[in-house]
């Protein structure tokens, strides 16, 4: 049996009411994990507030935690932790920014070909910044989910266009239709709230 359909079959007996296998499907997902996680705290500035280990792992936890989740595949568990990879850096940008109201937060950089929000000269984005992004994407996932995930799988976990497409199960060409769009609209949103 392939590690996908491994992934497959442990993912579709989550599904059907009995609790997942951790200790067999985390081997099978860990490296591709770690990969996301490395892609996503490079987003981070000189002093990282998490390590990549603790965001995996906290990410899987709170993907075997998921009762509402039907799971569809190896892609959409990818997909859906890329999800939860945004909500917990997120969520520690909104707990530095709370704590420090914004007096000596490492800033965090912002990819440059999203370039949605106005950068310091550094090209980074603050606490606040990453946490106003947040707000915009759920804002165009009211109208455009599709561009809203994209965004979250290129930006917050760093998947290629085709591990994206693969992902959320679409053709490249959608994704960077979506991605192209999404962007756009970010760009204007933000720059028109700053």
């Amino acid at each position: 049996m392939t590690e996908r359909s491994e992934v497959t079959r442990l993912l579709q007996a989550a599904n059907s009411g009995q609790e997942p296998d951790v200790d067999l499907l985390l081997p099978l997902l860990y490296d591709q994990l770690q990969s996301m996680a490395r892609k996503v705290l490079r987003n981070e500035m000189r002093q990282p507030t998490l390590a990549t280990i603790d965001l995996v792992h906290e990410a899987y936890l709170r993907l075997v935690d998921q009762s509402r989740v039907t799971w569809q595949g190896r892609g959409h568990f990818m997909a859906v932790a890329a999800m939860a990879m945004r909500r917990v850096v997120v969520d520690r940008a909104r707990h530095r920014n709370r704590a420090k109201r914004g007096g000596g937060v490492p800033p965090l950089t912002l990819k440059a070909e999203l370039n949605v929000a106005a950068e310091n000269r550094n090209g980074e984005l603050s606490a606040e910044d990453i946490i106003m992004l947040d707000a915009t994407l759920d804002r165009l996932a009211e109208f455009d989910p599709r561009g809203a995930k994209v965004v979250e799988c290129r930006y917050f976990a760093g998947l290629s266009i085709e591990e994206t497409a693969q992902a959320l199960d679409c053709s490249p060409i959608t994704v960077k239709r979506a991605w192209r769009g999404a962007r756009s609209w970010l760009r204007r949103e933000m720059d028109s709230t700053s």
